[in-house]
């Protein structure tokens, strides 16, 4: 009967693909939750010192850390043989994340974002009246974003580096070749680091939007003290009939339109101070987020369908229910809270006792998250494995699809789609200068790690196919996406096909190479698409 391995002797662990399954999500969670902790933490520390040098060095690194310790997991312990088959797991979650990022996710952004797109081919804000027209729809960011596509594509120099003698079947060279790309990994990263820390566009750019959502949790609130009834079922979804009679309510000359003056009105007793925001200021992002057709009036049925968007909003990162504005409020406080500059009066607050403490509690989340990820990474890795072994599917080919789904689904996708669901510019922009950003720390710091279990370790480099998917998919998104800023509709198709044709890529080398080994010593006659 074969016997499991007991990660750290007392984990538990199975022998069927079921009961490994099952693992895999298990471990993942737990690291995903580790990875929210390290989050936590890192937004309170922000908070505190404010963004430069915590904003753009501290926060990128500790984004990209979970991912880096399963890499690290994978070929730490055990004997050499043993981190050779097992560092397969490694490369393909590293792979798989920068696939997953550039192609799944990418392409859901663009279906998420559509707005018709107007004479001058950029996408008009708010408007969506053309259903799924491959052409007629799409979504634009401005040229800032592209400069973070620019940075994205320069990232897999590391890989051309590690890969080249493999791949020109020079061997002798590969040692000095993976070292010469483990150096230039770090360099990278930390030239992208003190990119952010000298232009805080990024930064800025987040804090702008958060901003933004304060001030429809604030606005939100305020409507749900004067409207007759709950704006929200009790599923969480618009009372469409409550919110037409508050717009009567606010309607108060009868005329079946809110003027200027009565939205003005409607915002006295919205708290604006801390979104540093005027009223006339509130008012105005008010009438362009509902996209009225005149800047004088709001009409009822832009009222309502501009309430019922931003109540949508509040169900996004949160289970619906009837007490999601309250807690939408309080969740956009707390991040706008995290992302403010307050470099002004940090060195006096972390002088007092309170701020000594929440110092600690910073610190205290960062290492929990940390350990927690660092604990379960290898148990991870050992549950990928041994579906490996009951499957004969090289781990490889597991790590790519499953991980980077496990460790990515429930957190930045959820946070991508919500931003560019608001169907805007600014939005789109942030949403993909975040996820530009996300595939360069894993192009830089996740493969830095790897290539230096490889070098410390005296492991064989053996990713010459897995190289070439990484280099093609961020070559070609990262050409496509450095030169233009408004992407149609049809530009998600090319981004679905670029993932199972990344499959059908490392496939197809592996076969016209059958000296080449594909899963860790598995052969390749061996393996099971």
């Amino acid at each position: 009967m074969t016997m499991c391995h007991e990660s750290y002797g007392f984990l538990p662990c199975t022998t069927n693909v079921p009961g490994n399954l099952f693992l895999v999500l298990v471990y993942g969670f737990l690291v995903y939750k580790g990875a929210t902790y390290l989050s936590e933490g890192s937004e309170l520390l922000l908070e505190i010192m404010g963004p430069g040098l915590v904003g753009g060095l501290l926060l990128p690194i500790l984004g990209a850390l979970p991912e880096a310790l399963i890499v690290l997991a994978s070929g730490l312990s055990g004997s050499r043989d043993t981190a050779q088959r097992q560092v397969l797991t490694g490369m393909g979650l590293l792979a798989g994340s920068t696939v997953f990022l550039l192609t799944l996710l990418w392409g859901t952004c663009v279906v998420a974002g559509k707005c018709d797109l107007g004479p001058d081919r950029v996408a008009m804000d708010l408007q969506n009246t053309r259903g799924f027209s491959l052409t007629g729809t799409g979504v634009s960011t401005d040229s800032k974003t592209t400069y973070l596509a620019r940075i994205m594509a320069i990232s897999v120099v590391p890989f051309v580096i590690a890969g080249f003698p493999n791949m020109m079947k020079i061997h002798h060279g590969q040692r000095l070749a993976v070292l010469l790309a483990l150096i230039l990994s770090f360099l990278l990263v930390l030239s992208y680091c003190l990119y952010q820390v000298s232009f805080p566009w990024i930064q800025m750019r987040r804090l702008d939007y958060v901003k933004h959502k304060l001030l429809i949790a604030g606005i939100l609130r305020h409507a749900q003290t004067l409207a007759p009834g709950r704006l929200q079922n009790d599923d969480g979804t618009p009372n469409e009939h409550v919110i037409r009679k508050l717009f009567h309510k606010l309607d108060s000359d009868e005329n079946g339109t809110m003027s200027r003056l009565e939205v003005h009105a409607f915002m006295i007793g919205v708290n604006l101070e801390i979104v540093d925001f005027d009223r006339m200021d509130a008012v105005d992002r008010i009438m362009a987020d509902f996209g009225t057709s005149s800047d004088d009036t709001l009409e009822e049925d832009d009222f309502v369908e501009g309430m019922k968007r931003w109540i949508n909003m509040t169900n996004g990162s949160s289970k619906p229910g009837r007490n999601n504005i309250n807690e939408y409020h309080e969740r956009t406080e707390r991040e706008h809270n995290a992302l403010l500059d307050w470099s002004d009066e940090a060195e006096e607050r972390t002088k007092e006792p309170a701020d000594r403490w929440c110092v600690a509690k910073a610190v205290g989340l960062m290492l929990l998250g940390t350990a927690m990820a660092a604990a379960f990474a290898d148990p991870l890795v050992d549950a990928v494995q041994d579906i490996s072994n009951a499957t004969r599917i090289p781990p490889f080919l597991i790590s790519f699809v499953v991980l980077p789904l496990v460790t990515n689904s429930i957190g930045e996708p959820v946070s991508a789609l919500v931003c560019v669901s608001d169907k805007k510019q600014r939005t789109a922009s942030l949403t993909f200068s975040e996820l530009y950003g996300g595939v360069t720390m894993k192009n830089t710091l996740c493969l830095g790690v790897f290539l230096a279990l490889i070098y410390i370790r005296n492991l064989t480099w053996e990713y010459s196919s897995e190289v070439l998917m990484v280099l093609f998919v961020c070559v070609v998104m990262g050409l496509f996406t450095s030169f233009r800023s408004t992407f149609p509709l049809w530009t998600c198709l090319v981004a679905y096909t670029m993932y199972p044709l990344s499959l059908v890529v490392v496939y197809v080398l592996a076969w016209a190479d059958p000296g080449q080994e594909l899963g860790g010593g598995m052969p390749q006659e061996k393996l099971s698409l």
